[in-house]
C-alpha cells in the first residue's frame, strides 16, 4: 500500500530487538544488560523460543554468508522493495561502526531467499506486532 501511494516506510526493530543480531540465546538467559531483562514487560515478551530458534538459524544463515548478523539483519530490510530507511537504535558507537557498511552493500538474491524460507513473507514468528492479532504465526 506504502509503495502504491508513494509513503515512506521507516521499518522499526530491524534487529528484532538484537534477537537477529545474535544478542540472545535460546540456550541461556538473556544478559543482564539486555532489554529483555532491563525494561522487563513487553521486551522480555518479544524474547520467545519460537524466535530464539529462528534468530540461531538467521545468525548462522548470515556467517555463512559472510556478513555480521547485525549487518544481514539490517541489509535485508534496507533492500527490501519500499523501505526508505530501517531504523537502527545502537547502544554504542562500536555497533554503530559495525552496521555503517551496510549502507554501501546490497542484498544477495540468494540470502533473501533463505531468509524467506526461513520466515515467510507476510508472517511473524516473535510478537513484535503487540496489537496485531492477524499477525501472529507462534503458539
Amino acid at each position: 500500500m506504502c509503495r502504491a501511494y508513494g509513503l515512506a516506510v521507516f521499518p522499526w526493530a530491524p534487529t528484532a530487538m538484537g534477537m537477529l543480531a545474535g544478542c540472545y540465546s535460546h540456550r541461556e538467559p538473556p544478559a543482564g544488560d539486555s532489554r529483555a531483562i532491563l525494561r522487563g514487560g513487553i521486551y522480555a515478551e518479544r524474547v520467545t523460543e519460537p524466535g530464539l530458534q529462528v534468530a540461531s538459524r538467521f545468525v548462522a544463515l548470515a556467517q555463512e554468508f559472510g556478513l555480521a548478523p547485525v549487518q544481514a539483519a539490517l541489509l535485508w530490510v534496507k533492500d527490501q522493495p519500499g523501505i526508505t530507511a530501517p531504523i537502527f537504535g545502537p547502544r554504542s558507537v562500536a555497533q554503530l561502526e559495525q552496521v555503517l557498511p551496510v549502507m554501501e552493500m546490497t542484498l544477495d538474491p540468494e540470502f533473501a531467499r533463505a531468509c524467506d524460507d526461513l520466515v515467510a513473507p507476510g508472517s511473524a514468528i516473535a510478537n513484535f506486532h503487540n496489537t496485531s492479532g492477524w499477525m501472529r504465526r507462534w503458539p
